[in-house]
Formats: C-alpha cells, structure tokens, sequence
C-alpha cells in the first residue's frame, strides 16, 4: 500500500513540474522582416539567383541551338564530323550542369552567400530569443515559423515582438501573417 501511494504521489509531483514549464513562441519570419539588414540581403541572394539562373538558361539555350543545328547538318556531315558535334554537344552540356551544380547546389555558391549574409543575422536574433528567455525565466521557445504545427496559440506567448525591440527595432503589427 504504501508503495502504491508512493507512486502516486511522485506521478502527481513529476506532473505538477511539467505544467510548471513556461512556454512562448517567436514567429522569427515576422521578426525577420523588421532587419533592415536581412531585407538588403533577401534582395542580394534574389538577384544573385537571378543572374546565375539567366548564366543557366543561356547555357541551356546554346546547346539546345548546338542540337537543332546538329540535327539538321547531320544527314550531310561525315561520321568523324558527327561523332566530333556529339561531343562538342555532350561536353557543353555536362558544363552547363556543372555550372548548375556549382551555383545551386548543395553547399554551392549560392547557398555559400546566403550563410554569410544571413547566418550572423539569425545569429542574433537567436541571442535576442536566448536573452528573453533567461529574462523571463522561459522554459521554451517555439518558433511559430518553422514547422511546428500551432492549432491554437495564445498571443500573449507570443513573444516576436520582445524579440525585434531587444534586436533594437520598433514592432509593426502590419507585417504580421496570423
């Protein structure tokens, strides 16, 4: 018996601790928006990734003229004068994939850009959400944004804004997404 009421009241106490956790959230999309410096940047990357994609697309749209006119020649061209188009053709291709690879690719030159313009951003709104905690003695930090599921959230969790004031900006509840 005695044993039976020692577990329930260890059950009751480990319960008690777990509804004692303090919870908020931070929607870091929304407080991102309020960086100057990260919009500068989102600019940057796009028309980066632009230019690099239009560098792709010509690529593509001269070996694409390459085979049309290969195609077109190739009743009349020797089969050395074939074989030597072929290459040409497969050669320009593998470059123009690599050229891809290299721009859009995992760890390519792309991504490489966005983790030095943005890491260091993101890199201190994470020391604003840390230092909030500790002030506020919270538990946990969810991040709205990502892909935790919220059926319901209680604004007053919401902590996004503590977050853009500590990070030295003023809130504007017109970016906000709901």
């Amino acid at each position: 018996m005695k044993r039976i009421i020692g577990i329930i009241v260890l059950s009751v106490v480990a319960s008690s601790a777990t509804f004692a956790q303090r919870f908020a959230y931070v929607d870091t999309e929304y407080v991102l928006k309020h960086i100057p410096e990260y919009l500068a940047a989102q600019k940057q990357l796009d028309a980066l990734s632009v230019q690099w994609q239009e560098e792709v697309d010509n690529r593509f749209a001269e070996i694409e003229k390459l085979y049309k006119s290969y195609q077109e020649d190739q009743v009349l061209l020797s089969e050395e004068m074939r074989r030597k188009r072929e290459d040409e053709i497969v050669l320009k291709e593998r470059e123009a994939k690599e050229f891809q690879r290299q721009k859009f690719g995992f760890e390519g030159d792309l991504f490489n850009e966005r983790v030095k313009l943005v890491k260091p951003i993101q890199d201190r709104v994470a020391q604003a959400i840390q230092a909030i905690a500790t002030d506020q003695s919270l538990d946990i930090i969810l991040d709205k944004g990502s892909e935790v599921t919220f059926l319901y959230a209680n604004p007053r969790l919401d902590k996004s804004n503590d977050v853009i004031t500590r990070l030295g900006y003023k809130p504007d509840p017109s970016l906000a997404e709901n």
